[in-house]
């Protein structure tokens, strides 16, 4: 059954993210063949249009005003649901972050729709569209369908790959205009706490730090290592609590939920709330001075020693592969 599908593009400091050509794969495949229509919502975002195509946009639309230069969720929604009611989809796709957690519940209520929030996959199998997702942290999954309305879906990053960049391919970039008025909500500043480079929920490559490292100044051996590997740096809940980095490297269950190719644990012990948010990476290293850590149950790779002296190793012998690559 072909369907209409709308997916929404993130913009970041003029740029789109990752996780918005990983929901337009999503589209595709829950689009069965029919059309599949980006949205960009923001100030100045037209220009990003025909990168949205080249990812797999069928044609996209853009709905610009400068009460959408930030996000908040009045104004985006008051975008999102006009083009909802130009387009009349049988389907949304949203990124599964912090933007479409907060904006997904808002739309669907507004439609009176049912949402199914951070899949990991999704395929179609007996005429259905499959959604699978985690439950309880992480330790089980559970497949979901849609019955009647709307297929609305966010998708979490890292999970569902993105199609291949097309460069040949072009389409029609239109504007709809929308009224944004009567936001309760006016942002006036921000301030960014998060470290500049690698996004932690799109990165493939995540070194994280624990209690272990003792101190802020214990994960400069981390930031290196992780600027070597081209990844992000993420901690968890107890170094953050201990004030050796922000509140916003956090990863687990009340933290960021990140699914890297890669993921470096140094001084994490593997509490559960800490493992809701990292047990899904492709491939988990662990390095700890406690044989007995939690943290070596959820490993494919174990190293018990000193993060400090092991962690310094590492990046010098990334560093010679780098080289002689």
């Amino acid at each position: 059954m072909a369907r209409k599908v709308l997916v929404l593009g993130e913009v970041r400091d003029g740029a789109l993210r990752n996780v918005s050509f990983e929901a337009l794969s999503a589209g595709k495949v829950i689009s069965e063949g029919g059309e599949v229509v980006g949205v960009l919502v923001g100030k100045s975002v037209s220009a990003l249009g025909q990168e949205f195509i080249q990812y797999g946009a069928s044609r996209v639309v853009v709905v610009e005003h400068a009460e959408l230069a930030q996000y908040t969720s009045d104004g985006y929604s008051q975008a999102l649901l006009a083009v909802i009611e130009e387009e009349k989809p049988e389907g949304l796709v949203f990124g599964h972050t912090a933007l479409g957690k907060d904006l997904s519940p808002r739309i669907a209520g507004k439609l009176n729709s049912g949402l199914i929030s951070d899949a990991t996959a999704i395929e179609v199998a007996g005429g259905n569209v499959v959604f699978t997702r985690p439950i309880y942290s992480g330790k089980a999954f559970e497949k979901k369908i849609v019955t009647e309305g709307l297929i609305f879906a966010t998708v979490r990053p890292n999970n569902i790959p993105a199609l291949p960049k097309d460069e040949s391919l072009s389409g029609e970039v239109n504007s709809l205009t929308v009224d944004i008025k009567d936001l309760r909500t006016i942002i006036k500043e921000v301030v960014r706490k998060a470290s500049e480079g690698v996004d932690l929920s799109e990165a493939k490559v995540v070194i994280a730090g624990g209690r272990g490292v003792k101190s802020e100044e214990g994960f400069k051996p981390l930031k290196e290592l992780a600027t070597v590997l081209g990844g992000a740096v993420g901690a968890s809940r107890g170094a953050c609590d201990a004030e050796y980095c922000d509140y916003s490297l956090q990863i687990g269950q009340t933290g960021k939920v990140v699914t890297p190719d890669l993921y470096i644990a140094c001084g994490i012990s593997g509490a559960i709330q800490h493992l809701a948010g990292m047990s899904n990476s492709k491939v988990i290293v662990a390095i700890n001075k406690d044989p007995e850590a939690n943290i070596f149950k959820v490993a494919d790779y174990g190293i018990v020693g000193d993060l400090f002296e092991v962690v310094p190793l590492l990046t010098e012998e990334f560093k010679k592969l780098k080289i002689n690559a």
